[in-house]
């Protein structure tokens, strides 16, 4: 009996992990591709807030939760493209961009929310799946094969992502264009429409990120991240700008806050002591993050703006 008791609770904390990853993942498979070609953008967690409240208010007003996924890709679409305006064409420094991009998405998702809203209303979150034979594995079955769509969506992006930067000329353009835009723009490569449409790109599954997760929830509230955005940056540096490590560290961080969650279900950790666990995952990170920096070496134009000649 308490074999059976422990093995329920380590499968349903690995399946919470999972999903909780879920918003992580996507979030940061945007941003390392931003990365890739050159462009640091810390406004990650404003893109997800807004696209949070667009798929929130979507799914509220027509009760369809694919129409709310959409709005929040293209409302981070969107923000990509005046990013990438702001940072390629305009040249602006891209920390201090990216934390303006950061505030008004905090600040107009919030008066969207106090105007259009008001009082938070639940919606109803996807469904997980019903795979033939796959769902009905015992402890492999629940663990991985009980998820919504937007889970299993998020994690086949990794191999396709991976594919794609490793496997095609586009992305060899986008490895080229963060490393040495001067060579790549020799080759005949356009380093701004690489750019761009990296950050577009990027932007929108940032905004996809926010959409999981307020569907997810099946809410919306100020600030509903909760600096999620800023993991996600970290994440991309823990997972050395690759898919796969990418993907690693966020199912890290998803199974931390995981099991956070159940020892606080059970009552294994004080109240008073309640606080200091929900900073164990983004401790967790930031450890890992000291040991992996040394390791690591970042795309050698990021952060810095191309001009043909210079």
């Amino acid at each position: 009996m308490l074999d059976s008791y422990l093995t329920f609770i380590v499968v349903a904390t690995i399946a919470s992990g999972i999903r909780l990853a879920t918003p992580f993942l996507l979030a940061s498979l945007g941003e390392a591709l931003g990365q890739r070609s050159g462009v640091l953008n810390l406004g990650v967690d404003g893109v997800m807030l807004i696209g949070a409240f667009g798929a929130y208010y979507t799914v509220l007003r027509t009760g369809s939760l694919y129409y709310g996924l959409i709005v929040g890709i293209c409302l981070g679409l969107a923000i990509g493209l005046f990013y990438a305006f702001i940072t390629v064409n305009l040249r602006a420094q891209q920390g201090v961009s990216g934390i303006g991009i950061y505030l008004f998405g905090l600040g107009m998702s919030d008066l969207l929310f106090q105007k259009l809203v008001g009082t938070p209303k639940p919606i109803l979150p996807f469904m997980p799946l019903d795979i033939p034979y796959l769902s009905q594995l015992p402890i492999l079955g629940e663990m991985l094969f009980q998820h919504s769509l937007i889970v299993y969506l998020a994690f086949g992006l990794v191999p396709i992502m991976t594919f794609v930067l490793k496997r095609t000329t586009y992305g060899l353009n986008v490895r080229a264009t963060g490393e040495n835009p001067e060579a790549a723009d020799s080759l005949g490569v356009n380093v701004s429409l690489v750019r761009y449409s990296t950050l577009i790109a990027g932007n929108g599954l940032a905004g996809l990120a926010g959409a999981a997760l307020a569907i997810e929830m099946g809410i919306f509230q100020q600030n509903l991240t909760n600096a999620m955005g800023f993991i996600a940056i970290a994440l991309v540096y823990f997972g050395a700008w690759s898919p796969k490590g990418v993907m690693i560290g966020s199912l890290v961080f998803g199974l931390v806050q995981a099991i956070v969650l159940q020892f606080k279900t059970f009552g294994l950790i004080p109240r008073s002591a309640s606080d200091l666990a929900a900073m164990a995952p983004a401790l967790i990170t930031i450890l890992a993050l000291i040991v992996v920096a040394k390791r690591i070496r970042q795309p050698s134009a990021l952060t810095k703006p191309y001009v043909r000649g210079e």
